[in-house]
């Protein structure tokens, strides 16, 4: 699965285009400082790679799973001893919660430092390449400023904890960008051909996958603490213990891996506006990207409300979630070699569309958890089908979206001439952001209708299910034959 140091027939046929000048589809030479020709990644500084999504993966983690769910409680938290820190209900102009306006302001405030970020880091001529240097800074803030998130400063619902939330869901925003852009970008770099670029993209969905998995174990460890520091407190030892991990494993990165010893790029010549129009002028990539803003308002959706399906609408301990995630993840870890080797066969554009018809169903059946009309499963068990059914596309869409980007980055550099893989992941970055905006004013907005009953839990799931299936239908337009053709010349 995963590639050494040979040379394979395409990455010479690669390497003889980068080194004619006069082939109009020709990348540019690298400069004369950077070895040449570079080595391809092996299997161990691969999965050195990979640690370092583990560690942003946890903190993101951090924030999609449990952010909503600490300032925004059900009745069932609360009684458990969750304090409520900020204002309630539709408080922001009588339409938005005060918690789905921060974190949508703050993504879509964020969706636009994605391009200048990006723009900053292809145009880089540091010694130590052109992206590493983002990862080694970043971390840091990037794990404080994930703790400080829950750190309010009034114990009590008060608008001084909503402005103080305000200002730190930016800052991790804005950390989150510094780092996962230039690190995104390294997929499409360290990876010389297509499936060495699907290889990676398959161990950091696995590094992925257990970081998202460790963020969901959350109840279980701050469990153990509650004794000791009261509810609120052990939430927050807990994310900073998991925050002190992350930071270390997004250090693995640009400590063990020298840029230029496997990148072969230049510096960009193009401004910010510039290298950001010509990213969107690629056709393809710009139906990848509709259909990923409609995918990540369906997907965070029914992320942000798992907890909430759990406890109101199966009436089951908020622990019940780890139990859930931890067997959608094992499942689907199971599915990743499967997804690896039949995208190779079959191409990515096919497993992905299967991945959004699964991905569409399996909402629309959390949207009838804990109802008639499956009265006859035990709640239990409902969970347990929830799971196994998101297991399958939570692989195809932890490995293929990454790889397309790559892929679609890497045939744009061949033609154009110009380096911006860094612009491309920061364009399908801003595209997430952008769905995820969406995602929180819609979940926290509908999920205000019955809280009781928990009717807008059950309207949110509904809402992901189309949007997903809308997701997929424009999808089905991405010409992938196109795309390798110009990989394959």
């Amino acid at each position: 699965m995963m590639t050494g140091t040979r040379t394979t027939t395409s990455q010479q046929s690669a390497q003889r285009q980068r080194s004619a000048p006069s082939a109009p589809s020709a990348r540019p030479a690298p400069r004369a400082a950077a070895p040449t020709p570079v080595k391809d990644l092996p299997t161990p500084k691969i999965w050195a790679f990979a640690v370092g999504q583990f560690g942003w993966a946890l903190l993101s983690g951090i924030i999609s799973n449990w952010l909503v769910y600490f300032y925004q409680p059900d009745a069932e938290t609360i009684a458990q001893g969750q304090t409520v820190f900020v204002p309630q209900g539709l408080a922001i102009l009588g339409v938005v919660t005060v918690v789905g306006g921060i974190t949508a302001f703050a993504r879509f405030f964020d969706a636009f430092v994605d391009p200048a970020v990006a723009s900053l880091s292809d145009r880089c001529n540091a010694r130590a390449g052109r992206r590493m240097p983002f990862l080694k800074f970043a971390a840091a803030p990037l794990a404080i400023v994930t703790v400080l998130v829950f750190w309010s400063p009034v114990g009590a619902a008060s608008w001084v904890n909503a402005a103080v939330l305000f200002v730190t869901v930016i800052g991790y925003y804005i950390a989150l960008t510094f780092y996962c852009t230039p690190y995104n970008a390294l997929i499409a770099e360290l990876g010389h051909d297509s499936k060495q670029q699907l290889a990676i993209s398959t161990a950091i969905s696995f590094t992925w996958v257990f970081g998202t998995a460790i963020a969901y174990v959350a109840p279980v460890i701050w469990g153990g603490f509650v004794p000791a520091f009261g509810r609120v407190n052990a939430i927050r030892l807990t994310f900073t213990i998991m925050a002190a991990v992350a930071f270390v494993c997004m250090l693995v990165p640009p400590l063990t891996i020298r840029e230029r010893e496997y990148v072969n790029s230049k510096p960009t010549s193009e401004s910010t506006v510039e290298s950001l129009r010509q990213t969107f002028s690629d056709g393809e990539f710009r139906k990848f990207v509709c259909s990923d803003v409609v995918y990540w308002v369906a997907i965070t959706t029914f992320q942000t409300g798992l907890p909430f399906f759990v406890t109101s609408l199966l009436k089951l301990p908020e622990t019940t979630t780890t139990v859930y995630f931890v067997l959608m993840t094992g499942v689907s870890v199971l599915f990743y070699l499967p997804v690896n080797l039949l995208a190779n066969r079959v191409g990515k554009k096919r497993l992905l569309l299967v991945a959004f018809v699964i991905f569409t169903c399996a909402f629309a059946f959390a949207g009838a958890l804990g109802s008639a009309a499956v009265a006859f499963l035990p709640p239990m068990m409902q969970g347990v089908l929830l799971s196994v059914a998101g297991a399958v596309p939570m692989a195809a869409f932890g490995i293929l979206p990454q790889a397309i980007v790559a892929n679609i980055a890497d045939a744009s550099s061949r033609v154009t001439g110009q380096d911006r893989q860094g612009m491309f992941y920061a364009a399908r970055t801003f595209a997430m952001k952008m769905g995820q905006s969406v995602a929180m004013l819609l979940f926290t907005g509908v999920s205000t209708i019955g809280m009781a009953s928990g009717v807008g839990y059950r309207i949110a799931a509904v809402c992901a299910a189309v949007l997903c299936g809308i997701g997929g239908v424009v999808f089905a337009f991405y010409d992938e034959r196109k795309v390798l053709a110009v990989l394959e010349r």
